[in-house]
């Protein structure tokens, strides 16, 4: 089992997880803004650079399921309350391998969007691009580890007309032979249906702690 998160999600990229064995594994963060957990099949991944004693010793005082500790609620505050970080939610983790060929969506790099989508990507992301298009908004910047994200936009006026999972498509062809991440809300039924229709697949869930 490696020890570094970029290398950890880089082999999940490529359909490669961690021994579905149980067990929690304790990295370093890749940098000081992002700091967090994922939870694979079986396996979970805390990203911290707190002492890992005190997260395992933290993990064991949970009273719950061993597999599900890390993603526990009272775990995940005790992270927080450690770390002085701010969290949002719990999202689906998903990939997208890339994708040859050109978008066959009409897009348009823009350089200075002050669109709340782009504002919110610029706040957790290095080396954001933007792309628009009729009713749309592609987002794509390096966020945890240095992995490539995806956010993308839809005016509500077109909605349910196939745009988001065009959008999230052309992202795959726009990650220079790299594949492209994305962080989406289990509740969100209906973005989840566009990137899975778009050849994303789910890979675990993710807690990201940002700071504050």
């Amino acid at each position: 089992m490696t020890r570094n998160l970029r290398d950890i999600l880089e082999a999940a990229a490529r359909g490669v997880f961690p021994a579905a064995d149980g067990a929690t594994t304790v990295v370093p963060q890749h940098c000081p803004r992002d700091a967090g957990v994922i939870a694979f099949t079986a396996h979970s991944v805390v990203f911290t650079d707190e002492d890992p004693r005190w997260v395992r010793e933290t993990l064991a005082a949970m009273d719950c399921d061993a597999l599900a500790a890390p993603m526990n609620a009272r775990f995940l505050a005790a992270l927080l309350e450690r770390t002085g970080r701010r969290h949002d939610t719990i999202d689906l983790l998903l990939v997208g391998s890339p994708l040859p060929g050109e978008p066959a969506l009409s897009l348009t790099e823009i350089e200075d969007p002050d669109h709340p989508r782009v504002v919110t990507s610029r706040r957790r992301r290095d080396d954001v691009r933007v792309w628009t298009a009729e009713g749309g908004v592609l987002v794509l910047g390096r966020g945890v580890a240095g992995r490539l994200e995806v956010a993308v936009e839809v005016a509500e006026g077109l909605r349910h007309r196939g745009l988001g999972r065009r959008l999230v498509t052309a992202a795959r062809q726009l990650g220079g032979g790299e594949p492209v991440w994305a962080q989406v809300s289990p509740g969100n039924a209906r973005s989840l249906r566009a990137f899975q229709a778009a050849g994303y697949v789910p890979v675990g869930s993710e807690a990201l702690l940002g700071s504050c």
